[in-house]
């Protein structure tokens, strides 16, 4: 009987699943719609299932494999999701209802977010969308343009860049002057160079002081907030997205070939005499053409074998492949997300690369009704090759100025060629030797994490807890071959081995209050503390003596000499207490008050808690009677706020005596003795910023038209100097709050939906922004202050009155004319020799005479943004520009001061002659015949540009082709990056630095060209 059962029960289950597989499926279409029309992009999945596609240009959709009794769920941003159950139909239309709530945009402020309209700060969003239209690395470049106020300049075309950002200007002349980045919670995660851009969701760029005084002690830089992408809630999702790059070099520079450098080196022989009578009498200098003989480069005539550009040889072909992996899921309750990226990055100059591997994983889980817990984890491992790296030596990007087009790369033996083939001449080796046999290579491995949890006190109560860290391990290994000649061949070769760790945890907790009382008004409060640590150590090891090159850094005790060792270790920490209060009167008048007292382990014994706080008020005018039926204006908003903010970004224990260590030799052996190195200052005390800012907002035919303008003054005061103190002491000098400095200035961003029909679209974007910085204090005298780099020279100078930033040296007028001969001798000078001007008329020159010659930092930069969308088609037309920079062209020293030594811009050819005396460039001849080489104004070019950023077009397949892959996206795009350059300035890019001094913003010596880049990429989800 059992067993009969059994049979029956086995029967009607196979039964039932046949039926259950044979159930009706049918194939849905239809239109997705609004108010207005057809809606392109709209989702539609199968509730429950992972059947899903997206309408296309004309809202039309098409979903096969849909079961009879299935539901389907319409979506799309800013409305309102929509349920419908299929029963057997086959043609279901769907007009979906705007989410008032979806419709007005969240903003993530410090610990919570906002209404968009509610906002009182100035706030500036950039979404995953733009951030991820330009093929970049690094997301710092990505930001570039993409809000008001946010200066990014690239200064540098290799792998993973060389950004530098400014929010508002710049605020300090001894603490840091970029911002504060707080990632996914976790406050100073920058920079933030080592993410993947694809992993941001937003980036949230917080400029006044209403916006940053919750992040108070280091908030006067302004806050970037970075949200990176969560987990799904409708089902599982496969993502990938990739692309590959070609880039190439934009412009080349504009040097001697081999008969142009042979002609000026024999000028320069030729002009010798006049310039060095007495050395040309004692036979200091040679007849070139008595040693043009060499068979290796010269052929019987004396002609050149080679006509060497070192440009193309030192240059290639970059190729750059980006990849990234996806995958989400969860639903309401529970959501993960599993992100990979690989990116594998080459420069144009050859050797240079960067390749990085990244995963993350986030997590969000509604527990119970009354706790949610999140976190994430990332794990980025970045390696590169820095070949741009010691400015100022003769690195490759020198040398491919520098290196003689009548050498060859390598002669046929294997040999490698190099300026010391050809008599007299100086220099390195060639580049690509360089290149080959010099090696700079960074890996840095990275972990940043958060978990939190929300707690539901009560209605309108929630506690959060969380705790968030950020640890980075940096190796840097160097070597330079032990051949190479004027680099390391004095020391048969270098190399040393530095690793770093930083450690970094913080542990915040703050509740928030929410309530509205009736219509007419609703507060919102919040109120925390927070611990936060970070400890540092490095360690370098290094020797040279090397029998060879096998070993590199990675055998050190094969060197015969070991080199000094060397560590470093330090610690700070802080306690802060935060809180704010926002309030809302009739939906119209908005309050913000904000305070946060800090507590810093950085400063004085008495001066280590201060207190920041900020008000704001914003005025919805629009939402008045009197405008708000109005059918022109859709929004008008008044805001203003006033606040305080501080900068602690210092070195650790600048407020005590610190210790020092020397070396001396006693008796013939080495001696080592400690000290007093500095002195303490148990006052030392924040650098506090205030900041007044006032905006509009406005918005025209239902926001077709959307403009905000915003004006602002900052002024850092208790700025941090190091003042002079009586020689008396024992010491120069003592760290301490004298200085003070303020930047005014406003921002304009305009966006227009220029055309919207059923087929065409054309979007239009545009923002500029002006800042004028002056210094107001430098101490009690007011003295100048030359804050570096130094080259030949004090390069640029900090003074009262003046922005930072200011270029500073000679004057040149020209060159000494042949009828100016007597005027020329009261100086020292002959007719040829470079002119500078007598500033103080005292008859001679000298660092009297040196006076401000330009800024690096522009007085306004901006950009400006066409999309254009027909049918499944968009392109975007991305322009850049900036204006008022100069440039410190430090390349121009060596570049046209070497003639006849070295290889040099073709620019000398313009050099003075008794029939070419209307000239800025000396007449050739040898620099050690009495060649004026300094600082001037001959080295400042302006700066500004209009660049071509990027244009990008691409193509959105439609739902009939994802129905037939079972895709839910697919688009192709190519995008063409750099495409133009329009500026004055004569070296590879205006935007530009090799020097990582606080203000050196556009002083170059040599720097690493940016390439014109052609794209192709895919993304596709399943």
């Amino acid at each position: 009987m059992k067993t009969i059962l059994m049979k029956k029960l086995v029967f009607f289950s196979a039964l039932f699943c046949v039926v259950g597989v044979a159930q009706a499926q049918v194939t849905v279409s239809g239109t997705v719609s609004d108010a207005v029309g057809p809606l392109p992009g709209a989702n539609i999945v199968v509730k429950g299932t992972t059947n899903g596609t997206q309408t296309d240009f004309d809202g039309n959709y098409t979903l096969s494999g849909v079961a009879e009794d299935a539901v389907l769920v319409f979506s799309y941003i800013g409305f309102k999701n929509y349920e419908v159950a299929v029963d057997g139909r086959s043609t279901i239309n769907v007009t979906l209802q705007e989410d008032a709530q979806a419709l007005d945009e969240v903003v993530v402020v410090g610990y919570g977010t906002q209404k968009r309209s509610d906002v009182t700060g100035a706030v500036s969003t950039v979404s995953s969308k733009s951030l991820q239209e330009a093929p970049v690395t690094n997301p710092e470049q990505a930001l570039a343009g993409r809000a008001a106020g946010v200066n990014v300049s690239t200064n540098s075309g290799r792998p993973g860049g060389n950004t530098n950002v400014r929010i508002r200007g710049n605020n300090s002349i001894n603490a840091s002057n970029g911002p504060l980045y707080v990632v996914d919670g976790v406050i100073g995660a920058g920079p933030i160079n080592y993410l993947n851009p694809n992993d941001i969701e937003s980036m949230e760029v917080l400029k006044d002081a209403s916006a940053t005084a919750i992040y108070g002690a280091r908030g006067a830089n302004g806050v970037i907030i970075i949200t990176t992408k969560r987990g799904g809630k409708d089902g599982g999702r496969v993502t990938y997205n990739t692309f590959i790059s070609v880039g190439e070099l934009a412009n080349k520079l504009d040097v001697l070939n081999a008969d142009e450098f042979l002609q000026v080196e024999m000028n320069s022989y030729n002009n010798a005499q006049k310039y060095d009578p007495e050395g040309w009498n004692e036979g200091k200098y040679e007849n070139p053409m008595e040693y043009r003989n060499d068979p290796r480069l010269f052929d019987e005539n004396g002609n050149p074998l080679y006509d060497t550009d070192w440009q193309d040889e030192a240059m290639r072909t970059a190729i750059t492949q980006n990849h990234n992996l996806s995958f989400t899921g969860g639903n309401e309750k529970n959501s993960y997300g599993v992100f990979l990226n690989y990116a594998d990055q080459e420069g144009v100059i050859k050797e240079s690369y960067l390749k990085r591997y990244s995963g993350r994983f986030v997590m969000d889980s509604q527990v119970k009704d009354w706790l949610k817990v999140s976190g994430g984890i990332t794990f980025n491992h970045i390696e590169e090759n820095r070949v741009d790296g010691s400015v100022g030596g003769l690195t490759p990007l020198r040398m491919i100025v520098e290196t003689l087009p009548i050498i060859p790369v390598k002669y046929e033996d294997g040999a490698w060629g190099t300026n010391a083939d050809y008599p007299n001449m100086e220099g390195g080796e060639n580049p690509v030797n360089l290149l080959k046999n010099r090696k700079n290579i960074h890996k840095t491995q990275s972990v940043l994490g958060d978990v939190s949890a929300a707690i539901s006190l009560a209605e309108g109560l929630e506690l959060k807890t969380s705790l968030g860290m950020n640890i980075q391990n940096i190796q840097e290994n160097w070597y330079s071959g032990k051949d190479l000649r004027q680099l390391s061949a004095d020391y048969d070769g270098e190399a040393w081995a530095q690793n770093t760790r930083t450690n970094y945890w913080q542990f915040e907790n703050y509740l928030t209050y929410t309530k509205a009382f009736n219509e007419n008004h609703s507060l919102t409060a919040m109120a925390g503390l927070g611990w936060q640590q970070y400890d540092y150590f490095r360690s370098r090891a290094g020797t040279r003596g090397f029998t060879d090159d096998f070993y590199e850094w990675n055998n050190l005790e094969v060197g015969a000499n070991p080199t000094t060792p060397q560590s470093e270790t330090y610690k700070w920490a802080m306690n802060s207490y935060f809180a704010r209060v926002n309030y809302t009167l009739m939906n119209k008048y908005l309050f913000t008050v904000t305070g946060r007292l800090d507590g810093s382990s950085k400063f004085g014994q008495d001066q280590k808690r201060a207190f920041f706080p900020s008000a704001a008020f914003a005025w919805k005018i629009s939402e008045e009677d009197f405008l708000k039926d109005s059918h022109v204006l859709s929004n008008l908003k008044f805001r203003t706020s006033f606040g305080e903010t501080g900068n602690s970004e210092i070195g650790v224990y600048q407020s005590l005596a610190s210790m020092s260590s020397n070396t001396a030799i006693l008796g013939g052996d080495r001696a080592s003795g400690v000290g007093i190195g500095t002195l303490s200052n148990p006052d030392l005390k924040w650098e506090k910023t205030a900041q007044f800012d006032a905006g509009l907002e406005f918005g025209f035919f239902d926001d077709r038209i959307k403009l905000e303008t915003d004006f602002y003054y900052k002024k850092t005061t208790d700025m941090l100097l190091d003042a002079p103190v009586p020689t008396s002491s024992g010491y120069s000098s003592i760290y301490t709050n004298i200085g003070s400095m303020e930047n005014k200035g406003f921002e304009i961003t305009l966006n227009t939906r220029n055309i919207e029909t059923e087929n065409f679209m054309w979007t239009t974007s545009f923002n500029i922004s002006v800042n004028k910085n002056e210094i107001l204090a430098l101490g009690e005298a007011d003295d100048d202050i030359f804050p570096g780099p130094w080259f030949l020279s004090n390069t640029n100078v900090l003074r009262v009155g003046e922005s930072v930033g200011s270029f500073y040296g000679l004057v040149r007028e020209g060159t000494w004319g042949a009828n100016e001969a007597e005027q020329a001798a009261q100086y020292g000078a002959l007719p040829g020799d470079i002119k500078h001007t007598d500033m103080n008329n005292d008859g001679q020159i000298n660092d009297a005479d040196r006076v401000i010659l330009g800024n690096g930092y522009a007085d306004g930069f901006g950009s400006l943004y066409n999309t254009f969308r027909y049918k499944n088609l968009d392109l975007t037309l991305d322009l850049q520009f900036m204006y008022g920079n100069d440039i410190l062209n430090l390349s121009r020293h060596s570049g046209e001061d070497r003639t006849g030594q070295a290889n040099s811009y073709a620019t000398v050819l313009n050099g003075w002659t008794p029939e070419n005396q209307n000239t800025m460039i000396a007449e050739n001849r040898p620099s050690n015949s009495y060649y004026t080489s300094t600082v001037d104004s001959r080295m400042v070019e302006d700066g500004s540009f209009i660049r071509g950023r990027n244009l990008i077009l691409g193509y959105n397949f439609p739902a009939d082709v994802l129905d037939k892959f079972k895709l839910g996206q697919l688009r192709v795009y190519a995008s063409l990056q750099n495409f133009f350059l329009i500026t004055d300035y004569s070296g590879y890019d205006p935007e530009v630095t090799t020097y990582g001094d606080a203000f050196a913003q556009g002083i170059t010596f040599f720097d690493y060209p940016k390439p014109r880049t052609y794209t192709l990429g895919i993304n596709v989800s399943f």
